[in-house]
């Protein structure tokens, strides 16, 4: 590795930038991380040297994310934060692994983040089979016994079927796939027909092919009461509302948020709307919240602790709880357990203002 500035700490943020990249995820989680890093360095940095974020764009790729990664071990960084897409964080944390660089994932969720035991990787949001859970329990309390998912192939869709699936299976319900690799999504409708779902989940890429099923649904008088959902949290972001306005409601998501936001919740909220000149999603303040417990663990590091100590001692009050790490079975990589989970949607009344449906 290269050797580091002495007058910084360098820290390697990972984000999709860019297309194909949920590119409206990536600014908001860099927003939040360079809004921790602000507030640390205001307090005096880390052992008294400010921090230094250095931003690589991922763009939703694996193979530009671990180019990343060597790159950055190349200028120095002391440890990896971010990445969204849980398919390019899994590669990070690959690499992360093999060279014993410390990795705090902000936002990616898929349970095999790393195919073994590390204890260079830790992780903000709750594991995928714990959230997707919450989210089939959520259609099952709505009544919704037979489900249809349009999906895309991806480890991380794939993933998610098998959670919906066996939840609903052992609720007595049952899950029917549409591969929209052969379907356009103009045909939705009549792929429907005859299957008697009652709601259509949509496991595919944002804005597109999603917002083009939304429309072909929502324009088909035969699926007026089809509910539509979208576990992943594509219409958590502005660029939902502006691409399919009234469509775009009542289309229920999940969110790692509390139903209150703490005190510090609420003033790292109001910060980045204003930094953002938006409303922030809750990967604004993954972000946000990921530097904050960095911060900690470099400190524990400087130390002499090692990665795995420095990991367990974290008692971090973030914007959404006390924030943790243990050991989960099942999960190769320190695990906050857990992040609140959320299954809300856009009011039909009013796109800005979301329903809390339920909660895990």
């Amino acid at each position: 590795m290269g050797t580091a500035d002495t007058a910084t700490v360098r820290i390697g943020a990972l984000a999709p930038l860019s297309r194909p990249g949920w590119v409206e995820a990536g600014r908001h989680l860099l927003a939040g991380l360079e809004l921790a890093a602000r507030e640390v360095n205001g307090r005096g940095g880390i052992l008294g040297k400010p921090i230094e974020l250095i931003v690589r764009d991922t763009a939703a790729d694996p193979a530009k994310a671990t180019a990343a990664v060597d790159e950055l071990a190349q200028l120095g960084v002391a440890a990896l934060v971010g990445e969204y897409h849980s398919v390019v964080a899994r590669a990070v944390a690959a690499r992360a692994d093999a060279l014993g660089l410390p990795f705090l994932c902000s936002s990616a969720v898929l349970d095999a983040l790393a195919e073994q035991a590390t204890d260079w990787v830790a992780r903000l949001p709750p594991a995928q089979s714990y959230g997707w859970r919450v989210y089939a329990d959520f259609l099952l309390g709505a009544g919704h016994r037979r489900v249809a998912v349009a999906i895309q192939s991806s480890v991380y869709w794939a993933a998610g079927v098998r959670i919906l699936r066996e939840r609903l299976a052992a609720a007595g319900g049952s899950l029917v796939e549409l591969d929209m690799s052969t379907l356009a999504p103009d045909a939705v409708g009549d792929a429907l027909a005859g299957h008697g779902a009652s709601a259509l989940l949509l496991l595919v890429g944002y804005p597109e092919p999603a917002a083009s099923i939304v429309r072909a649904v929502r324009s088909d008088s035969r699926l007026t009461p089809l509910l539509i959902g979208a576990p992943a949290g594509q219409p958590e972001f502005a660029e939902w509302a502006s691409l399919l306005g009234q469509d775009g409601r009542a289309i229920p998501f999940l969110r790692y948020l509390p139903e209150q936001l703490s005190e510090l919740g609420v003033r790292i909220e109001k910060a980045l709307r204003e930094q953002l000149a938006e409303a922030p999603s809750f990967v604004a303040l993954e972000g946000y919240d990921t530097i904050m417990v960095l911060a900690d663990v470099l400190q524990y590091r400087a130390e002499g602790l090692t990665c795995a100590q420095a990991w367990a001692r974290v008692a971090v009050e973030g914007t959404r709880g006390k924030i943790r790490f243990s050991r989960v079975p099942g999960i190769h990589v320190w695990q906050w357990a857990w992040a609140p989970v959320q299954v809300v949607d856009r009011d039909p009344e009013q796109s800005e203002r979301y329903r809390i449906l339920h909660t895990g």
